[in-house]
C-alpha cells in the first residue's frame, strides 16, 4: 500500500494558504476556512479572519446550504438498497397527496422532475419554516415549471419532497434518520441541523462599503433536507472520503458511484457541468470533480472530490456573497494534485489465474476493428480498441461465466464466450456484437456470412 501522506510540502502548504487568503481578502468575507484530504487522511487545514487573534479552525461550524442535498440523496439510496422503494417509483406510491405525485424519485434526485426552484414568497432561506407548515405551503399553487424528465432544473422543492419521503418510509424525522444512518456511522459528530459552538455567525457584507450586517439563521422546517445543515471542514472531509470510496455501514461503493453518475443532460451552454443523484459534477482543467456547493444567507460552502486522484477539498466562509467557493475548493484540489502528484501503487501480478480465462486474452476483431482483451482482478476483463477511439469497457464477472459491462458504451451489457461443438472458443458475443480472432476470417461466425473468395486486392 502507498504510505499515508502525513504532511504536505511546505511550498504546497503555502500555496494553499495563499489561495484562501486571496479568497478571504478579495471576497471580503469575515472568515474563511479551507481543508484538503488525501487518500482518506486530512493533510491540511488553514483559515483567515478579519478578527485578530480569533481565527476559526477545521472544527468550527459553518452552514453548508445545499451540500445538505447530498446527505438526503444518500438516505434515499439507502431505502432503495433495502428494497423499500425503487428510484423509478412515482412519488405518489410512497408519499400520496402532494399533487405532483406522478414524478419519479429518480427525477427528484436529479432535478429533472420539472418542479420550480424555490418556495413561494416570502424568501424561504431568510424566514422561519413555521411559515410553511405543510407541503402545500412549500409547493405553492403552480409547482410545475417544465415537463417531467425533459431537462435539468434545479429544485429545492424536490429535495423537500425527498425529505418527507424519507420520513414517510422510515417513520422517523429526517433529522433523526440522518443522525442514525450517516452521521453516527461516519463519526461526523460536528454536523447537525442546528448550530453548535464553536460556530461562525452569518454576515452580509455591503457591496459598496466595508461594513457588515448580521444574517438570520432560521430553522427551515420542511425545507431542511434541501439546505439546513451546519458542519465543519474536518467533518466534510470525512464525508468526502465516503463519497469517494463508499462505506458498507452507510452505502456501498457501487451505490455511491451511482450518485456520481450523470442523471440528466446539462443546459446547452454548460457542457462542463452536470448533476448525478444529489451530487454536482464538473470539469476543471481536465479534471473531473464531484461534490456539491451550498449557500444560505450569511454562508457559502463547497466540497469537491477528485476520485481518480484521491484528493478532496472543502471551502467554507461566512458571507452571503463574495468568494466563489466552488472555484476556490477546485483550486485547492488542483494545487495539491499538481504540486505533489499521486504516487501509483506498485504493479503486482494477479494472485491466481484461470487458464481458461488466460486463453481469451489478446486481440479480437469486431468486423475489422482491432480490440484487446485483458484480465483484471477478481476474474474481470477489460476490452478496448487497440488503435484510435472507439468503444471500450470494463466488465465484472458473473456466476454463470459471463461478464457485465461496468462503464462506457457497454455498461450493463452482457459479454459471453460462445464455444463450438468441440468445446473450442468460437467467438465472443457482446450484446449481439460478434468478436472473432481474425477479421472476417473464413468460417468465422460473422452475422451475414463472409464472402467465400476472401480478401482481395483492387
Amino acid at each position: 500500500m502507498t504510505p499515508p501522506f502525513e504532511e504536505l510540502l511546505p511550498s504546497t502548504q503555502r500555496a494553499l494558504l495563499h489561495r484562501i487568503a486571496v479568497a478571504q481578502a478579495e471576497g471580503r468575507t469575515p472568515s474563511y476556512v479551507g481543508a484538503v484530504q488525501r487518500d482518506g487522511q486530512l493533510v491540511w487545514t488553514g483559515s483567515r479572519t478579519s478578527v485578530d487573534g480569533h481565527g476559526p479552525d477545521a472544527d468550527t461550524q459553518y452552514r453548508i446550504g445545499s451540500i445538505t442535498k447530498t446527505f438526503t440523496a444518500v438516505l434515499v439510496l439507502r431505502l432503495r438498497d433495502e428494497g423499500l422503494l425503487d428510484l423509478n417509483d412515482p412519488l405518489e406510491k410512497h408519499l400520496p397527496g402532494t399533487g405532483v405525485g406522478e414524478v419519479t424519485i429518480a427525477q427528484l434526485l436529479g432535478h429533472s422532475a420539472g418542479l420550480g426552484a424555490e418556495a413561494p414568497a416570502p424568501w424561504w432561506e431568510r424566514t422561519p419554516g413555521s411559515l410553511r407548515p405543510e407541503l402545500a405551503d412549500v409547493l405553492g399553487e403552480q409547482p410545475r415549471m417544465h415537463p417531467a424528465g425533459r431537462r435539468h432544473h434545479y429544485s429545492n422543492l424536490g429535495y423537500t419532497l425527498l425529505g418527507s419521503l424519507i420520513e414517510a418510509v422510515r417513520g422517523a424525522s429526517w433529522e433523526e434518520v440522518l443522525r442514525r444512518e450517516i452521521l453516527e456511522p461516519l463519526v461526523m459528530d460536528r454536523t447537525s441541523a442546528q448550530a453548535r459552538a464553536p460556530h461562525a455567525g452569518g454576515w452580509a457584507v455591503h457591496p459598496w462599503a466595508d461594513v457588515m450586517l448580521p444574517e438570520p439563521a432560521e430553522d427551515l422546517g420542511l425545507m431542511a433536507p434541501a439546505g439546513q445543515l451546519w458542519s465543519t471542514a474536518a467533518d466534510l472531509c470525512r464525508f468526502a472520503a465516503f463519497l469517494a470510496e463508499g462505506d458498507e455501514r452507510v452505502l456501498s461503493a457501487a451505490s455511491v458511484r451511482e450518485l456520481r453518475t450523470p442523471s440528466a443532460p446539462p443546459e446547452s451552454d454548460e457542457w462542463d457541468s452536470g448533476y448525478g443523484l444529489g451530487m454536482q459534477l464538473v470539469r476543471r482543467g481536465g479534471r473531473t470533480l464531484v461534490g456539491h456547493t451550498g449557500s444560505l444567507p450569511g454562508f457559502l460552502a463547497a466540497l469537491w472530490v477528485s476520485v481518480e486522484e484521491g484528493i478532496a477539498a472543502v471551502a467554507l466562509c461566512n458571507a452571503t456573497s463574495g468568494p466563489l467557493n466552488g472555484t476556490v475548493a477546485a483550486d485547492l484540489v488542483r494545487i495539491v494534485a499538481d504540486a505533489e502528484p499521486r504516487i501509483p501503487e506498485p504493479w503486482r501480478p494477479l494472485p491466481e489465474v484461470d487458464q481458461s480465462l488466460l486463453e481469451l486474452t489478446g486481440p479480437w476483431y469486431w468486423g475489422t476493428q482491432a480490440c484487446g482483451l485483458r484480465l483484471v482482478a477478481d476474474r474481470g476483463v477489460q476490452l478496448e480498441p487497440l488503435r484510435g477511439g472507439g468503444r471500450g469497457s470494463r466488465f465484472v464477472a458473473r456466476a454463470d461465466g459471463s461478464w457485465t459491462g461496468l462503464d462506457g458504451y457497454y455498461a450493463g451489457e452482457t459479454l459471453r464466450v460462445v464455444r463450438g461443438e468441440d468445446g473450442s472458443v468460437s467467438h465472443l458475443d457482446l450484446g449481439s456484437f460478434v468478436f472473432t480472432r481474425e477479421p472476417y476470417g473464413p468460417g468465422a461466425a460473422v452475422p451475414g456470412g463472409v464472402d467465400p473468395e476472401g480478401w482481395r486486392g483492387l
